[in-house]
Parts: structure tokens; C-alpha cells; sequence
């Protein structure tokens, strides 16, 4: 962000300029239905990624590279966090359908988040619907 004019001035107009970020993919193709999360978008590219969309292997696997740098984020994330986000996605995959759908839009971060997400839908289920008390 940038700011113009003297700042600290009460009353006084800053201007603001947000740039948009760079990314090595080109200009934004359609988002999937139902993706709002910048990291699940790039999880999805990086899965969907296909061989017939590149010249050759080499070309596929430099792309492969470019995308999974881009969902797993190694220079801000540690190994750790890595390894979190993958453990995330498989247990997101091992869930029956409705459940991955309906995890997946409450955004977790980690498996612990998944797992109290399912946690509370269960009990949520299982807890008798109240009636108004009436006398």
C-alpha cells in the first residue's frame, strides 16, 4: 500500500493504492463453483492440472512444480503446515460426499478444525429438536 500527502493530519485525504498480486499463471480462468478460498482454488488447480495442457514432460512437470508451490506456499509455510495441509486433504477425500461438501465450505486449516467442524454437526444431529413448552 501506498500513501500520499502528509499523513498524520486530521481531516487530511489519504490516498490509497492496492496493487493486485502477480501470479505466474496468467489471467484468472473461472473460478469453480462454490470456491471462495484463494488456497483451495490453487489445491484444485494443482489436482486438476492436466498432462495434455502442456507441450511435453518436462513442461508438465515444471508446471506441476509451479502450481503445488502455489497451494503449499513453502516460503511462508513450514514443514509442519505443509504436511498439515496434505494430512487436510486426504481426510477431506477419505469423508463420504455430502460431509467433504459440506466441510470443505466451512473453510478449516488444519484436521483438528475439520474434525471439530464434524464434531459439532454431529452433535448439532443429535441433539432432540425443542419444543415450546407449553401448559
Amino acid at each position: 500500500m501506498e500513501a500520499g500527502g502528509a499523513a498524520g493530519q486530521p481531516g487530511d485525504i489519504v490516498q490509497v493504492t492496492v496493487k493486485e498480486e502477480d501470479h505466474a499463471w496468467g489471467p484468472e480462468p473461472c473460478r469453480p463453483r462454490g470456491v471462495s478460498c484463494p488456497r483451495e482454488l490453487s489445491r484444485q488447480r494443482f489436482r486438476q492440472f492436466c498432462y495434455r495442457e502442456t507441450p511435453g514432460p518436462r513442461e508438465a512437470l515444471r508446471r506441476l512444480r509451479e502450481l503445488c508451490r502455489q497451494w503449499l506456499r513453502p516460503e511462508t509455510h513450514s514443514k509442519e503446515q505443509i504436511l498439515e495441509l496434505l494430512v487436510l486433504e486426504q481426510f477431506l477425500a477419505i469423508l463420504p460426499e455430502e460431509l467433504q461438501a459440506w466441510v470443505r465450505e466451512q473453510h478449516p486449516e488444519s484436521g483438528e478444525e475439520a474434525v471439530t467442524v464434524l464434531e459439532n454437526l454431529e452433535r448439532e444431529l443429535d441433539e432432540p429438536k425443542q419444543q415450546p413448552y407449553n401448559q
